[in-house]
Order: structure tokens, then sequence, then C-alpha cells
């Protein structure tokens, strides 16, 4: 007998028992009064003659699919996977399983991908990002609960998890103005995105509530790359009263800022305090010295992505349209307090 042809009258004709007795055994009924012993009997006997349950008759049966699907862009991203890893592991908590479909960051691939999913009768979607953003959600994704992760829709159709960008910026200048630093540069992400926004924002008024303020000539246009924050350090430390700390908008850029620090013949940790945002997990922990950074929590989002898709799945409802998820700071050896060598 093969495992495939393994079905649950077999069970219960090997195991001595009814077919209804097996069917309330193998689908976590309790209702049912039947020994533990009996159930234990089932469970064992299924076990050895590697039944498995049929996922297409159970959804017809309980109208309700114990699959999820995710659509995400680039699925072997650092970023995606750990969005991945978070979302699995809430998903396999609830006794559901995630399909994985890559979009490419292509309108026509992410529609494609969405319908291949349905096809497979998911019970709903989740949407994630790589970088956070503003999308436009496929028209076929609102034929079942979809939730976004790291992403917005325009009109807030769809409940999102975000991160708190704000607090992630107010985290970043804190750290640098709880180490003494008064005279603070910042080199931004690329110009109008949620990142640059939120960050900027709470960066201020961490310096706001520590009695700092910072000179328009302090915050350098950057793009989000390591170019950037090269030539950005270099702007800001060729000053007549150069910053002694420098909030890079992201890890790539804090990876120039390092270049031209070293460049001029100073020391990052010491001369001149970076605190980096991110933590790419292939750059911040691998610096030398290892980079202070905000962490974005991409496992986070990915876990709440799908806790809220059950509440959506469910029919339980949904008070807070986004959710935004706190970005820790991950301190290491890249800041100094200022005036000590």
């Amino acid at each position: 007998m093969t495992q495939q042809s393994v079905t649950m009258a077999d069970v219960a004709k090997a195991a001595g028992v009814s077919r209804t007795t097996v069917s309330f055994v193998l689908n976590g009924r309790m209702e049912a009064n039947i020994p533990e012993a009996t159930r234990e009997r089932i469970n064992q006997t299924a076990r050895m003659l590697g039944y498995r349950p049929n996922a297409a008759a159970r959804t017809l049966a309980s109208k309700r699919s114990a699959w999820f699907g995710l659509v995400t862009e680039i699925a072997t991203s650092p970023f995606a996977t750990d969005v991945i890893k978070g979302a699995q592991r809430s998903a396999w908590k609830d006794g559901n399983f995630l399909l994985i479909a890559p979009s490419d960051d292509d309108p026509g691939m992410e529609m494609l991908a969405v319908e291949k999913l349905l096809e497979q009768q998911v019970g709903g979607l989740i949407i994630a990002t790589t970088w956070h953003r503003e999308i436009i959600v496929p028209e076929n994704a609102k034929s079942v609960p979809c939730v976004l992760v790291n992403c917005f829709d325009a009109e807030g159709e769809f409940p999102s998890i975000v991160p708190d960008e704000v607090a992630g910026g107010y985290a970043a200048a804190e750290i640098l103005a709880r180490a003494g630093h008064t005279n603070i540069g910042h080199i931004t992400v690329a110009q109008g995105i949620p990142a640059r926004i939120g960050r900027q924002t709470g960066m201020k008024q961490a310096l706001r509530d520590h009695g700092l303020s910072q000179e328009e000539s302090k915050i350098v246009a950057g793009d989000g790359t390591a170019d950037s924050g090269y030539h950005g350090t270099q702007e800001l430390l060729a000053q007549p009263d150069p910053p002694t700390a420098i909030f890079c908008g992201n890890d790539r850029i804090a990876m120039g800022a390092y270049d031209a620090i070293k460049e001029l013949g100073l020391r990052v940790g010491e001369d001149i305090s970076i605190v980096g945002f991110d933590d790419q997990e292939i750059l911040a922990p691998h610096m030398r010295p290892k980079l202070t950074t905000i962490a974005l929590p991409f496992e986070e989002m990915g876990m709440a992505g799908v806790s809220l898709l059950n509440q959506m799945v469910e029919g339980s409802p949904i008070e807070n349209r986004q959710i935004t998820i706190g970005c820790p700071p991950r301190i290491r050896s890249s800041v100094a307090m200022h005036g000590q060598r």
C-alpha cells in the first residue's frame, strides 16, 4: 500500500475502530468521548501506515483553507528571507502552511504570482516588499483576505504592517546624544520614500528632546548607496565645524562613511562615531569596528502579517488598519563617548 493511497478507512481497519472515530481523532476534535488509549492507537496506526490528510478535502469540508500565499519581490534576498522566516513560524504555530511566490518587482509578474496562489485555493494572501513603500495591489488579490507587509496602498484599503521609521530615527539620534555628541551629521536615504521622511523626523525630534539643534548644512542628501555615504561623509568632514558623529540613513551609507573616515586618517568609533540603519546581516556585524545600527524588524513583520491575516480569515474585526513594528537598536562598537579617546 503506497502512502498516497492510505485513507481513513485503512487506518480504521488497521486500528480496529470505526472510520468516524478515526476522523474525530485525526482532525483533532475533542468533543467525542474517545478514550485516550484509543486516540493513541489511532495516531500510531496512522503514522505506521504513512497516512497524510487530504488538504483539498479538508478545505472543502471546513470551508477554510489551511494554506496562505506570500508574494514577495526577491525571495532569496536577506530581507525577504527574514520576512518568510517570521511568516512561516507564525503560520506553523496555527497549523497553516505558507506557499511562496516571487514577483521580481514586476506588476505583471506579481498579478500572475497572485493568480497561481489563488489557483491553489489559498485562504489569504500576504504581499511583502523588500523596502518600505507605497504599492498598487493587484486587482485579483482582492478576492481573498490580504495583508501588506513593509508596504501600504494609497487608499488604505488593505491592512498593513510597516516598520516604525520615526521611532527608529529617534533611537539612532538618541544613541549619539546620550554619548555626549552635540554636533551630529546625517546622510539621508533616497528622497521622498517613507524611510527618509520617518527617520529624519525621528532624528530631529530626539535632538530637540535633548536640547540640541542641527544646522541644515549637517544634513546631506544621499541615495542609500555606499558611494553616497562616502561622498556625504567627505562633505560633512570638510566643513569648518565638522560633526563628531554621523547618523547614516542605512548600513550601506555607513559602509561608505567608514571608507571616507579611514582615508582621512581618522578612526571610526574613536574620532568619529557612526550609527547606521537596517542591521543588514551581511554588513553590520562584520564591519570593523562592528556597526551600531537600528534593525528593521523583517521577521517580526512577517509574524505580525500572518497573525493579522488569521484574524481576517476568522472574521475578527481589524481595529488598526496600519500596525507599526518597533526598530530595535543594535549596540556594537562604532559609537564612543564624545571627548573620551
